[in-house]
Parts: structure tokens; sequence; C-alpha cells
């Protein structure tokens, strides 16, 4: 239960105390400061608390939004402030002051304000949110508070809500198919209780169901497949808009909507592929479905590198990003830059129709396509952007960046025996030897027959630049091109080998070997967006490290012959997949039981 403690004179008339118990606050009332600081320090510490003032006039939604947003510490609208349990210390610190400075007097102007003021100036981070065109206010006198009432009245804040609840920034498709009715959806499901993790769920199974009916090979079962991928964006839509429409933000749930996101891809790749070989033309298209996960994952760790690097950069201007906020100034070059990039609204449309209309080849030949010219086009810009801005990137981003390199113990012994001379290297050292390591391991593995040691000798030097890549901090204009490089080169690796083995059940096993480990780079990814840090280092030893993933598949496929290479890649992506779901598992049920900070992470535009 939270507590609201009124303050200040009541207002015959007022709903103030109806609207807060309506949002689940116990309401308390306070005459003056004195009495204010009492009831304060009543409330538990592990309860919400919320100061209003008792002249308080504004919608109900102003409220929820200044008072129940689980992802703040401390969160204030006029005449109201809040505080969770991380932020309890810091109202309390300032009810004091204004206890001691007004002498316990009785309330006349808002107590919340001077609270507010107070906090400001200790350079505590209040959230304001944006309240548009919503009413929140603490008339004056009777000719102030009309005009509020009358304000109010003329404000819809249910409109607002429901308006609120889609994404400000999303794709075309996303934008004009799904939100027009989604967020209906999403309000039906609020109101019946209905959780955002509930529907991430039914997300999920339809997906896999999907997944299933593209499994069949059967024209029947594409059409099916392609239906139901539809229904599940629906929903995958609904559950953030849940979350918007009545602030259920949580860690768990900002994680179980980015996991399952990449599980109903991946594993609907799988469904097609596997619905190929079981169709009339027995079609192998597990290569393509590999390489589709490959550039997809390589795709979002571009993404995700980048941002963590510029972060907190200064000077993070260019003339890039100048051109590109002109562009996105001008209608029609907002949408068309938004769908070229093949975001997931329009990536998950296009699977669907291809599915129901035509092969799994044509399918995944269009989505590499796609695929590739969006990570053509916006790699290029940020690079653009990044040797032209001239930034300085901090300590965070450095560290960011190297957890997201995957270095194991080998890349780690090597780039701490190397750490004093590497200094004296140019700056463009990390992304060059990154790149020049992976595609040495990638074409050896390619251009040389299964089984030989030439890769051996390639994954060895892969492992020696990998360590001179991450020997010294990465905070060079490019060096955030090294967590995608790696990616590439270890991916890559395992999608050659696999179909230079050619024999059945290599690029499957290849594909769930990939799986597992891109889903390790996705938990890296998420457990950094969400401030609680990097996987612990024994997960990341336990597992090899990129370089040392590499070179172990390297040296089973001289070992082992190509029957014997599947079954080893099967029983490492096992392995892989056991270590990594158990920990981060335990990881994120722990955070979200032991009250981590709701965190809403808005991901991938839809």
């Amino acid at each position: 239960m939270s507590t609201a403690i009124l303050t200040g004179q009541p207002v015959p008339g007022s709903s103030i105390e109806a609207d807060l118990r309506s949002l689940g606050f116990d309401v308390r009332s306070a005459a003056d400061t004195a009495e204010a600081e009492t009831l304060l320090a009543a409330v538990p510490g592990e309860e919400r608390v919320a100061l209003v003032d008792a002249r308080f006039v504004g919608h109900v939604h102003a409220l929820r939004l200044g008072l129940t947003d689980p992802r703040f510490p401390l969160a204030a609208i006029p005449g109201a402030v809040t505080a969770q349990p991380a932020g309890r210390q810091a109202l309390t610190r300032a009810m004091a002051r204004e206890n001691s400075a007004g002498g316990g007097t009785t309330l006349v102007d808002s107590l919340a304000d001077r609270i507010l003021t107070a906090l400001d100036t200790d350079g505590t981070e209040v959230h304001r949110p944006e309240l548009g065109s919503l009413v929140a206010a603490v008339p004056a006198d009777a000719q102030a508070r009309n005009e509020s009432r009358q304000a109010l009245t003329a404000v819809d804040d249910e409109a607002v809500r429901l308006k609120s609840a889609v994404k400000s920034r999303d794709g075309f498709f996303t934008t004009y198919c799904i939100s027009p009715y989604s967020r209906y959806i999403a309000r039906w499901c609020a109101r019946r209780g209905l959780t955002p993790n509930q529907v991430t769920t039914a997300s999920l199974i339809t997906a896999l169901i999907a997944a299933a009916c593209a499994a069949t090979g059967t024209r029947g079962g594409f059409v099916a497949a392609g239906v139901l991928l539809i229904a599940s964006f629906v929903l995958d839509c609904v559950d953030g808009q849940i979350a918007r429409y009545s602030l259920q933000y949580s860690t768990l749930g900002a994680w179980l909507d980015a996991t399952f996101d990449r599980a109903k891809e991946y594993a609907y790749y799988a469904g097609l592929a596997l619905g190929a070989a079981r169709g009339g033309g027995h079609d192998d298209v597990w290569a393509l479905a590999l390489g589709a996960m490959v550039l997809q994952t390589c795709r979002h760790v571009v993404d995700f590198s980048f941002n963590e690097a510029n972060h907190d950069a200064t000077a993070n201007t260019s003339p890039t990003a100048a051109l590109s906020g002109k562009l996105d100034s001008v209608g029609w070059t907002v949408w068309v830059r938004r769908m070229i990039v093949l975001p997931i609204g329009e990536r998950w449309a296009m699977i669907a129709v291809l599915t129901a209309a035509t092969t799994p080849r044509i399918t995944f030949y269009a989505l590499l396509i796609g695929c590739a010219f969006a990570a053509t086009y916006t790699t290029a810009g940020r690079v653009l952007r990044s040797l032209t801005r001239k930034a300085r990137r901090t300590d965070r981003a450095a560290q960011a960046l190297a957890d997201l390199a995957d270095s194991g113990p080998l890349a780690q012994g090597f780039a701490e025996a190397i750490k004093k001379p590497a200094r004296a290297l140019p700056g463009f050292t990390a992304p060059v030897v990154a790149l020049l390591g992976g595609l040495a391991v990638v074409l050896t593995a390619a251009l040389t027959g299964f089984g030989g040691p030439w890769p051996i000798v390639a994954a060895v030097a892969y492992v020696l630049t990998s360590g001179l890549a991450v020997a010294r901090p990465l905070k060079g204009a490019l060096d955030w091109l090294v967590p995608p490089l790696f990616r590439a080169a270890e991916y890559g690796t395992v999608l050659v080998l696999a179909a230079r083995a050619d024999v059945n059940g290599a690029l499957p096993a290849a594909f769930g070997l990939v799986a597992a480990v891109a889903y390790h780079h996705y938990d890296t990814v998420y457990r950094i967006r969400g401030d609680a840090g990097a996987p612990p280092a024994w997960l990341v030893r336990s597992i090899g490290g990129h370089e040392g993933r590499t070179l172990l598949v390297t040296v089973l496929a001289a070992l082992l012959t190509a029957s014997q290479f599947t079954v080893a890649l099967t029983a490492l992506a096992v392995a892989v997949a056991l270590v990594v779901l158990v920990e981060s598992i335990r990881f994120w049920v722990a955070a979200h039981k032991g009250g981590a900070p709701a965190v809403h992470d808005e991901g991938e535009p839809a």
C-alpha cells in the first residue's frame, strides 16, 4: 500500500482524496508541517509516500504520471511530490528542513512545492513527467480554481492516456497498421487486470505456434504462420502499451519483452528452415536462416555499441548528426528513413507476407537483402558521425564497450601482457585489428577444406588480435565497432565451418550454438541498459569468451569427422545455453524480487 499525505486546508467538493484512493493510496491529512513530518516518519520505509496539496486541481492521469511511475525514486508535478524507498532519505531531509524553517505553522502556500524546491537546491534528481494538455495546478484563490476546473473539463484525460500509451517514435507499419487499434486492446487488457508480462508471454506462445505451422512445410501451414506472426506482433505492441497506459513498468518485464522478441524471431527462422526441408521441394535453407540470424544480431550489436559509446560523451555533435536532424524535420523523409532501416514491424510484416505467398528461400533472400541494406545504411551513417564528431568518451562508455566485447581469458590474458606497449599504438588500432583478425579466421575457414589445420592457425591469430584490440580503453572514435566485429567473426566462423562440413544436422547444430551465444550477448546488453552491470566474470570465463569459443570450434573441426563435429556443436550449444540461461534467469528474477529500480527500455522501434 502507498500512502498519500494531504497537506493544507481541505477544499469543499474537492475530489483529490477519492482520486488518490483510486490510484491505490491510503490517504492521511496533515494540518501543518510538523504533523506532515510526523506522518511521513510513520510510513514504513519500504512503501511509496506522496505529499499532495489539498487544493490540488488536476486530471487523475496527471496524478498517475506524477505519483505512481515505478521507474523514478523521486517524482513531482505541481502540488505533489512522491518518493519511493530509494528516495525517502532525500525527502525526509527536505521535510525536516522545512519544518525547522517554518516552525510547524499552519500551511498557507504549497508544502509539496516547497519540498520540491528544497530537493532541487540539494541537487537531488527529481523526475517531472511531461503533462502536455493535462491539468495539474494549486489555485491560489477561487477565481483561479474555477479557471483550473474549466481547463480540466476541456481535456479528456482518457484520450490523452490512450494516445500516450503508443510509442512516440515508431515505424510506418506499426503507426498506421497496428497502433490505431492495439491501444484499445491494451486498455481492454489493463481494465481486466492483465499484466504486460502475461501479454508478452502470450505473444511468445503465438509466435512459437506460428513457427510450428511454418515447420509443417505445407501451403496452409505457411499461410497460418504468416497470420499468427502478425498476431504475435500485435500482442508485442500491446504489452508495451499496457505498461505505458497503466505505468506497469518492471525490470523483469523489460527483460522478458526484449528477450522474447529475439526468441520469437529466431524460432520463426528455424521453423521456416524446417518447413523448407519438409516441403515438396526438400529445400535446405538452414545456411540462409543462420545467416539471417547472424546479420540481424550484428545489426543490433552495432546499435547497442554506438549508443553506449555516445551515451554520456561530451561535445556530442557533428555535421552528419545535424543533417540527420534536419531530415527528421521533414515529414516524408522521416517515414522513409524509419522504413529503410527495416525495424521490427516492417521486418515481421515482410516475413509474414512472404511466408504466406512465396517460399522460405525467397523469404530469407528478401530478409537478407533488406537487412544487409539497412545495416550498411545505419553503420555508414554512424561511422560518418563518429569521424566528424570531436567527442570525449567517458570511462563508463569504455567499460560498457569492454563488457560488450565479451573477451575471454585468452584475449584478456594477452591484453594484460601487452598493456604497456599498447598505449603507444594509434587510436584506430582497435577496430582495425578486430576487423583483420575476424576476416582472417572467417576467410580461412571458407577457403580451406573442412578438417584442415589452417583455420586453427587463423583462430590463434584471432585470439592475439582480439587481445590487442582491448589492450587499452575503448575510447577511440570508432572503437564502438569492436563488439560487432567480434560478433561477426565468431558467428561467421561457426556458420562457415558448419556449411563446409556438408552433413545433415551440422547447420541446425550451428544455428543452436549461435542462438545460445547470441542470447548471452543480448543479455549483456540488457543488463548494461538496466544499469545492472555486465554478467559476472566467472560466466564469461566458463563459456570461453568470443575468442575462446572461436578457437574451440576450429579445433573441433580439425580433429573430428563431419558427423562428430555436428554432435560436438550440438553438445556445445546445449552446454552454453544451460549455463547462460540458468544464470540469466536467476539474476533477473532476483533483481525483480529484490526491488531493483523498474526500467522501461523501448528497445528496437516497432
